[in-house]
Parts: structure tokens; sequence; C-alpha cells
């Protein structure tokens, strides 16, 4: 019985990166031996073993067979006699496929070291086309290891996109394809993922309402870059240096999603895309099985960024309606995250990366106005009912009235 550390940790130690958790292969062991050891057996579908002391999970080597479509049309072979190298031969990518022995020693026989070397994502075998969670998961890699200088092996590529034409990514679940886009919308540079996507023809199969965004124009006043698309790449991307939280990078990566409907007739202007887009939203979260948080996020963010942007010229009434309309008043972590879509929209464009966005200080010090209002004193001076609203509303109408004229900014509403 021999045991290896294998996959992610081997490949990150050799790049100088933190190793987090690490994994086990163990050649030549079977069920029965491995909990006279002392392991817990957790896997399924094929035997996974929990170290007695440090709960690191231990594999046996296995290789893998395809008998159907999708991602789970796989038997599983797991067996004393299957060696290190058929266990190493089945993983999706070179530098995936290492390992290191009890002795430190490195064991490599697919290149992977020289792929590291090279900033190059290939795949191990023609077996990765059995899988097509290997799409997902190489554009993920792409998106994690961009500022390393990675691109995804032209063979490789080509390869996920005969697996697209093959109709291979049709059969993955939803679950799954939510697991891995969160997963990269996570990532330092979550733009490659769904740039490694739309090159291999994955995006338009499994994000047809983003991929429809790509070649649709905008005005260049406002969007030098033109193509929406590539704005709402930038715009994630900016949205990942503003904030670690999936909820916000989702939010951005949606936000314009209404613009892909508009009738070319009307390019490059995008009239009522905000609404357009919150019924695309929830259609695309509907199917992908999008927890409520990041789908109500991404609704808030499509349907009143344009309004966040013109904060200042907003009239006292529809700040307290927008206000309102985004739950700020009871919900001012969301209303953050909120504002951080916003700035990532308005920042996310060639040449606007470092222009401040005042408007998000602006509407943080209106909400605090509103919410100063004391609603319970003016349920104690007899009010109820409708009355008691109009007046709570009255107030806080005043209040924000009040801050803006302290901001030295218009106050009546003369304004939009």
């Amino acid at each position: 019985m021999h045991i290896y550390q294998v996959g992610g940790s081997v490949r990150d130690a050799l790049l100088g990166l933190p190793v987090c958790d690490r994994d086990w292969v163990v050649v030549g062991a079977t069920p029965e031996r491995m909990l006279e050891l002392g392991y817990r057996q957790v896997g399924k579908d094929f035997p996974v073993f929990l170290h007695p002391e440090t709960r690191e999970e231990y594999a046996l080597a296995r290789t893998e067979r395809k008998t159907g479509p999708g991602y789970k049309g796989f038997a599983v072979h797991a067996a004393p006699d299957v060696s290190l190298e058929d266990d190493l031969r089945r993983r999706d990518l070179t530098i995936n496929a290492m390992a290191r022995a009890a002795d430190g020693t490195l064991i490599d026989p697919y290149g992977g070291s020289a792929d590291l070397h090279a900033r190059r994502l290939r795949h191990v075998s023609p077996a990765f086309s059995e899988d097509p969670v290997r799409i997902l998961r190489v554009a993920r890699f792409a998106a994690r290891f961009a500022p390393l200088g990675f691109e995804i092996a032209e063979d490789t590529l080509a390869l996920m996109h005969a697996m697209v034409e093959a109709g291979e990514v049709d059969a993955l679940v939803p679950e799954r394809v939510w697991t891995e886009l969160v997963r990269a919308l996570a990532e330092q540079r979550p733009a490659h993922f769904f740039e490694a996507l739309r090159a291999c023809g994955a995006l338009a199969r499994l994000l047809p309402e983003l991929d429809q965004l790509f070649g649709v124009p905008q005005p260049r006043q406002h969007h030098p870059e033109i193509d929406t698309g590539i704005h709402t790449l930038q715009v994630l991307n900016r949205a990942a240096e503003l904030s670690a939280d999936t909820r916000v990078r989702f939010a951005a990566l949606l936000h314009d999603l209404g613009k892909g409907t508009t009738p070319p007739a009307e390019w490059p202007r995008h009239i009522a895309h905000e609404a357009r887009g919150v019924r695309l939203i929830e259609d695309l979260c509907a199917r992908l099985r999008v927890p409520n948080d990041h789908r109500e996020l991404a609704v808030l963010a499509a349907k009143y960024h344009g309004v966040c942007h013109r904060a200042a010229e907003l009239r006292p009434a529809t700040v307290l309606d927008t206000l309102q309309s985004l739950d700020a008043l009871r919900r001012p972590e969301r209303f953050e995250l909120f504002l951080l879509a916003c700035e990532a929209d308005a920042t996310g464009r060639p040449g606007f990366e470092q222009a401040p966005y005042p408007q998000a200080a602006l509407l943080r010090r209106l909400r605090l106005a509103a919410a100063a209002v004391d609603a319970a004193a003016l349920a104690t001076s007899g009010l109820s009912g409708e009355a008691l609203v109009q007046a709570i509303r009255r107030e806080r109408i005043k209040a924000i009235r009040a801050a803006r004229i302290q901001e030295g900014l218009p106050g009546d509403d003369t304004l939009n």
C-alpha cells in the first residue's frame, strides 16, 4: 500500500501559492484494509475515506469508463491493481495530474510541471471529452490563474468546442452549472470564466441571455468599449476589485442583460432595457436554481442602477420611493451591496476605473436622513392607518430634502 499527495495541493505548492486542502490517493489497498486502519468511508460513487486524525480525504486509486451521456454516465473501477499513473490519467488537466511520493519525489507522467512553467491549461488525455463538467472546470481555472498568465491550450479549447457541438453540455444539470459558476465568480478574474465558455461555444448553450450581449452596441460617449458584452465583463472584473461578495459580482454580471433584447433598429440606445432585464434575470435564475439572495440583488441592480447613477438629480420623493423599492431602510447591508454593483457599472469602463462615484455616498446619507424619522413618535400622536403612512412619508421626504440642501444640492421638487 502506497500513499501519494495529489492534485491541487501539488500544483499550488509548485506555483508558490498557499496550500489550503490536501488530497491523497492510495494505491494497492482495498476498502476493507482502509477500514481496518481506522479510516471512515464517505464516498458513495467510489471509495473515499477520511483519515482518522487529520480528516483529510484519501481516495483509492481508480479508473473511469464512459457508459452514458453527461457527467454521471461513468463506471468506476477501484482496485489494488490500479496504478498511480492510471489514476492520474483520468484527471482533467496536466497541472492537476501530478503527485508527490512520501519521500517528496514529484511524479509527473503527463507533463504538468512543463505546462505550469509554460502557463498552459492542457487536458491530460482524450478521455477529457467524456465529462462535460470539465469544460466548466477549465473555464474556472482560466479565471483563477489568469493573473499568473495562464491560457487554455489550443488543442484543449478545440476539444471543448467539439464537446459542445456534440451536445455534452446540454446534459449538465442546473445545480452543477450554478456550483461552478458561483465558484468562478469568487476567483480574482471571474470574467475569464465567461470568456472561456464563449470561446468554446458553451456560453450560448448555458447562458444564452449573456451570450447575446456580445456585438450589441452602446452609445460611445458613455461606453468607450461600445460592445455591451465587453462592457459586462469589464464591469464584472471591476466588481471583483470592489468586493469579494459573489452576490455583488453576480449582479454586476447581469445588470445590463436587457440590452440583449433591444431591437437593432433602436441601437445604440436601449430604451426600457431595465424592465426587460428583470424578466431575463428571473428566467435565468429559475433555470439554474440560483439562490434567492443572489437573484434578488441581481434584479435590484438591473432595475435601479440607472436611477442610482442619477442620484443627485432625483426629487426627494423619488429618492424615497427608490429607497423603499430597494428596501434600503430595513436592509441597509443589502443596500451597500447594491451600491457596490452600481459603482462597478459606473467605473467598469476604460478610463473610468479610478473615477469617483459620489452617488453612493450621497444615497447613503439620504437613506440615513430618511431612516432617522421617528415613526413611533408619529404613531403616538393619534395618527393611524393611511394617515400615519402618509405622515411618515411626508416627514421622510422633508428629511431627504434637508439633507440634499446640506449637501449643496437643490432641495425642491423641480428635479427629475
